[in-house]
């Protein structure tokens, strides 16, 4: 197969056809999909198409890190199996792209090669297992020898640990009076190079997403200089730049696996009869799948948004607040899409083998991963407040109408969002704001495909149930509480007692 020349939608389409061999005639995805690793045999076919060449540059025998395309085959993967689609995930984002924008040109030549003449596969190290989210207090350190790198720490939560040949590992610089730099360097590291084998040592019993292997790296590895990422600015800028295009991708892992949740929803709900008629002419029904629709609308927008905007020619490093949206509210959504298919299924849906169950399990991990969601949404708060005070404006709905992400919308969310915002906001608050911004952010994406010929059904139902969702998380943000956890609650709070 000529992967770099054919259409994409011939070579799409090929692919999807490839799926259903493998998943549905070759195998049986719904049993071996509860398993560790993905059956050699339809791994092997899986590759054999070459999907990792969307992310691969033309000059070196890929199809051109066209970022629809590469959204584009997530999307694919993702409506049959979530894990395949994260295994792209990772080699796309997390390694090709940024390899194909920063790395030198002998490193670039060796590793494309391998990937679309040997289907090789590669992750990215930042994790650490005592610096977890704070990824600027990393200890793997790098100390230079000749025209080598010594690279040592440990790192761990990597998925395709093991599996992968290639690793962008990163460290910080070990200066000479013993302390470490603040700047971020990246590495390629080649497992099958002497010198740069990684030690796994252990594999973590996750509790989803089976396909793919993950645990704790010991790193100990000699990397030529000629492998080291060279960054426009500095290795921090590189860091950003490469986490938010890989957020603004997360809506290509959601769009598939949305809209199964959304065909096997409404199919479900027509052929299952109670009480004399399908499920799908109840109300209630009709407004969970509602939900999903509404996601599956939120979904294409961000898609349509991040193919236009999101390729690695940009540098996306500033674009923090549209990259946390993305990826914090689609998450939540892939996650609560999975949950109401569940539930509409009834004791069918809890079955381990059940699409709906497996997605609840398989869809919560990327909530948590490349940044938990409640830090996101601090963040795009945190980051608004500071736009706000810059522009001198406390007034949320007066700042919305002029910002460029939400400018488009803001008029329908005027009356829930005309409020003046307190100068200083709890953490539990800045999540609230967070998540109300982000919808906006989303409902501006949403309203902008009208242009693009869009189905305007979809569009009105989706900014209808928008503002109903922001409304009640202006409740939620204007609710004055002072919880506090009560950590010795045990005292005279056993019920057995009062009895």
């Amino acid at each position: 197969m000529n992967t770099g020349k054919e259409p994409f939608s011939e070579y799409l389409e090929s692919f999807k056809e490839t799926l259903k061999n493998v998943f549905y005639r070759r195998d049986n995805i719904e049993q071996f999909i509860q398993k560790r690793g993905f059956p050699a045999l339809v791994l092997r076919d899986i590759m054999a198409q070459n999907p990792l060449s969307v992310g691969v540059p033309k000059e070196y025998g890929g199809r051109g890190v066209v970022m629809k395309e590469c959204l584009g085959m997530m999307d694919a993967a993702s409506y049959e199996s979530l894990p395949l689609s994260l295994t792209f995930g990772i080699n796309i984002a997390l390694f090709l792209e940024p390899v194909g924008k920063y790395a030198g040109e002998e490193a670039k030549k060796s590793v494309f090669n391998r990937f679309v003449t040997q289907q090789n596969m590669g992750g990215l190290m930042i994790t650490e297992p005592d610096y977890g989210s704070d990824a600027l207090g990393m200890q793997t350190s790098c100390v230079q020898k000749g025209a080598n790198y010594h690279l040592k720490g440990t790192k761990h939560w990597q998925g395709l640990t093991g599996l992968a040949d290639y690793w962008l590992i990163t460290s910080r610089k070990k200066l000479d009076y013993g302390n470490l730099a603040r700047d971020i360097d990246f590495f390629i590291c080649d497992v099958q190079q002497p010198n740069q084998h990684i030690q796994v040592e252990e594999y973590y019993n996750n509790l989803g997403l089976y396909p793919i292997p993950y645990g704790k790296n010991k790193i100990d590895v000699i990397i030529p200089e000629s492998y080291k990422l060279r960054p426009e600015s500095s290795g921090l800028n590189l860091m950003m730049d490469l986490l938010h295009r890989s957020r603004f991708q997360f809506p290509g892992m959601g769009m598939g696996f949305i809209r199964r949740m959304l065909d096997d929803a409404i199919q479900h709900c027509k052929d299952r009869v109670v009480g004399g008629k399908p499920l799908i002419k109840l109300d209630q029904v009709q407004h969970q799948i509602n939900k999903i629709q509404s996601a599956f609308t939120v979904c294409s927008a961000m898609c349509t948004r991040s193919a236009a905007h999101a390729g690695v020619e940009k540098n996306l490093s500033p674009d923090a607040i549209e990259a946390n949206s993305m990826k914090a509210y689609v998450t939540d959504l892939m996650q609560s899409s999975a949950q109401i298919l569940t539930q509409l299924k009834g004791a069918n849906g809890y079955k381990a083998e059940s699409v709906s169950s497996r997605g609840i399990i398989d869809s919560r991990p990327f909530q948590i991963f490349e940044g938990s969601n409640d830090m996101l949404y601090t963040q795009i708060s945190e980051l608004v407040n500071k736009l706000m005070i810059r522009k001198k404006t406390t007034n949320l709905s007066a700042f919305l109408k002029d910002y460029d992400l939400t400018k488009g919308v803001a008029g329908h969310f005027k009356s829930a969002l005309n409020f003046i915002l307190e100068p200083k906001l709890s953490q539990r608050k800045h999540v609230d704001l967070g998540k109300i911004i982000s919808r906006v952010v989303s409902a501006n994406l949403v309203l902008n495909m009208e242009n693009n010929g869009f189905r305007s059904d979809l569009i009105n139902n989706c900014i209808d149930s928008l503002k109903h969702e922001v409304s009640m998380l202006v409740s939620s943000y204007k609710y004055e509480t002072s919880i506090k956890t009560i950590e010795d609650y045990k005292e005279s709070g056993t019920w057995l007692s009062l009895v």
